[in-house]
């Protein structure tokens, strides 16, 4: 009998009270709040800033960018489509012998996903094949890249650095994909028509969707200086909506 009440003890012991799981759950709710709270504010601050800020701020704390990213992935649920599976699979269709960029990767899956070469950008390396940089200044050499993608990455102020960017490591007739959130366009056509004074010629487009609009742009003409024309302007007619606000 005293044996068995030992080993009865001892499996009581093996089991959380109470107490501690339900301590566990709301420690772990605090911390998603804090998480939830500090990745708007984030997001808040890239949007407000050039890239060179943004960049400053994540080297600063490494840290954030994790969180920021994370708070992205637990976003990225709630979508009804993941805009980035809609590029792996465009691309998966193109030549494999073209060679990609894929301007503010996050944690660098497109490259993971696609047979082609594919470089990947971003402010912090969350992966050994990201390379962390401002991506208004990405370290190729001009005309060397087939395909540029900014999928959900056109943040900053600065959007013509780097759509001036996308410009010099394209090669003629290149293609410059870009995906971004519906809620962050005024006038569509407005943004379109900057784009292209950045040397770019409109191809294909889908507005259909509720959540996202997805543009392929062709590189038309060799652009080294940002276009001097009121007209550029409109690429910060793009309103800045944040992402946790869909």
């Amino acid at each position: 009998m005293l044996a068995e009440k030992l080993d009865e003890s001892a499996i009581e012991l093996k089991k959380p009270h109470k107490g501690t799981k339900e301590a566990l759950s709301l420690k772990q709710k605090m911390e998603q709040k804090l998480n939830a709270a500090r990745f708007r504010f984030l997001n808040e601050q890239i949007y407000t800033m050039d890239s060179k800020e943004a960049k400053k701020i994540f080297e600063q704390d490494p840290d954030a960018f994790r969180v920021y990213h994370e708070g992205y992935r637990q976003q990225v649920k709630q979508w009804p489509l993941n805009p980035l599976d809609v590029v792996i699979q465009t691309i998966k269709r193109m030549p494999k012998s073209l060679v990609v960029a894929d301007f503010g990767c996050g944690e660098g899956r497109l490259a993971k996903s696609v047979p082609q070469r594919t470089f990947s950008f971003d402010l912090v390396a969350l992966a050994d094949h990201v390379t962390p940089c401002d991506m208004a200044h990405v370290p190729l050499h001009e005309t060397c890249i087939d395909v540029a993608v900014f999928c959900l990455s056109l943040m900053s102020t600065n959007l013509g650095d780097y759509l001036l960017e996308a410009n010099r490591v394209l090669v003629v007739g290149g293609t410059l994909k870009i995906v971004e959130v519906v809620s962050r366009f005024e006038r569509p056509e407005d943004f379109i028509k900057a784009v292209q004074y950045f040397g770019f010629k409109l191809m294909w487009k889908d507005l259909t969707h509720d959540y996202f609009y997805f543009m392929d742009f062709k590189k038309i003409t060799i652009l080294r200086i940002r276009p001097n024309c009121r007209s550029s302007n409109y690429t910060y007619s793009l309103v800045c909506t944040r992402r946790d606000s869909l």
